[in-house]
């Protein structure tokens, strides 16, 4: 089937073998053309946005509480949980002077991407005018897995792709998906790990098929007594069956991007790491579990204190000596928000000082994600966030 050429050594195949080559090729599960989530008209769009969103200096605001979560954030500062207070507080945050400057990206909820300002200006409207792109929570949050203890799914699959589309429509660039699994003697279950890893890529390999990027959120609750190495090897068995299914979904890597906890041990240890040891514990968890390919991490904050979460993300990134392929960055909800909605207290007369607080946050995490936070932020709320079984 091969002819050879004396003169120069070539060989070049026969028509009819280079047919049978290219017909083996094509029912290989290997082939050169394999399948992919993202169409190649999308392709470079999505890596664009991942990329912008994963900027030096940036970080990701996730403002995308949903009703009842938000409400005991207004609860605790005396004021009713209603449409009209839901607006007046995620409207002091995109309305902040200069957050764009830190801030490349916002997570909204459904009823805020659709949601207008008090002066009737959509809010999707007013980030686009900073550059802030403009995200959206999908998942419609957790089920119980009968026959575990007590472990979650999450839930939202079914409609997602006539969902996605709307919100596409309505503006939105990227979205994300949370999947949680909780340290025990017992959890998490191999049974929690599958499902939630195929829940994690069905949901990324929808989005990326109409044109948003997925935000991938494996999270291990800090919940429980146990040590830093359990975390670090739960983690890294949950990183390590979420890629496989991303794989095995065909997702767009460069296309995508990932918001894991940090690696810190439980709640109840009594047990507190300085910055470089959280840092060298989940730079080492990362570096054995997630492709380069992957441009950003965004790390949430678990319950972390406003101060603690930039810390820990400085020495991260202010790690020298060791592989750090992807951006370190934040996706901060009560971390980039706590100071700030006590200093609002529900009044108009303290809009600007609840700008100023979180603006602050914003630039205390935009330094850590160059390395270069000195700490010791003028607007910092230094108590703990965590909540135990955080599950909104």
């Amino acid at each position: 089937d091969r002819v050879s050429t004396q003169s120069t050594g070539v060989v070049i195949m026969s028509e009819p073998a280079q047919k049978k080559r290219k017909a083996d090729e094509a029912l290989s599960p290997i082939a050169f053309n394999a399948p992919c989530a993202a169409p190649k008209q999308l392709q470079a769009e999505l890596i664009k946005t991942a990329r912008a969103i994963a900027a030096p200096g940036k970080g990701i605001l996730a403002a995308d509480e949903s009703t009842g979560t938000i409400g005991k954030k207004l609860e605790s500062i005396g004021i009713e949980n209603n449409e009209t207070n839901r607006r007046d507080y995620r409207e002091l945050l995109f309305r902040t002077p200069d957050m764009e400057k830190y801030i490349s990206g916002t997570i909204l909820y459904e009823e805020t991407l659709f949601q207008k300002a008090a002066d009737g200006t959509p809010f999707v409207d007013i980030l686009k005018s900073k550059g802030v792109i403009p995200g959206i929570k999908v998942d419609l949050g957790l089920k119980v897995i009968p026959g575990t203890d007590g472990e979650f799914v999450t839930q939202g699959l079914t409609d997602l792709d006539v969902r996605v589309q709307k919100y596409v429509k309505a503006g939105a660039k990227f979205a994300k998906w949370r999947a949680v699994y909780k340290i025990g003697e017992h959890t998490p279950s191999q049974l929690a790990i599958n499902l939630n890893a195929e829940s994690l890529a069905r949901y990324a390999a929808i989005c990326q098929a109409n044109g948003l990027v997925p935000i991938v959120e494996p999270e291990v609750l800090i919940d429980g007594d146990h040590s830093v190495e359990k975390c670090a090897y739960v983690s890294e068995v949950v990183f390590a069956a979420v890629v496989k299914a991303l794989n095995d979904h065909h997702v767009f890597l460069e296309g995508s991007l990932l918001k894991p906890n940090m690696t810190v041990p439980g709640s109840d240890s009594g047990k507190k790491l300085s910055p470089n040891e959280v840092a060298s514990w989940t730079i080492r968890t990362l570096q054995r579990t997630i492709p380069a390919s992957i441009p950003g991490i965004m790390f949430l904050s678990g319950g972390q204190s406003e101060e603690e979460a930039s810390l820990n993300l400085n020495a991260m990134n202010a790690l020298s000596g060791t592989s750090k392929p992807w951006a370190l960055s934040f996706s901060y909800g009560r971390a980039l928000q706590n100071s700030a909605v006590k200093a609002w207290k529900g009044k108009a007369e303290n809009v600007e000082a609840a700008k100023q607080a979180f603006f602050a946050r914003a630039k205390a995490n935009g330094e850590s994600q160059l390395g270069k936070y000195a700490g010791g932020s003028a607007h910092s709320a230094g108590e703990s966030l965590f909540e135990k079984g955080y599950y909104y």
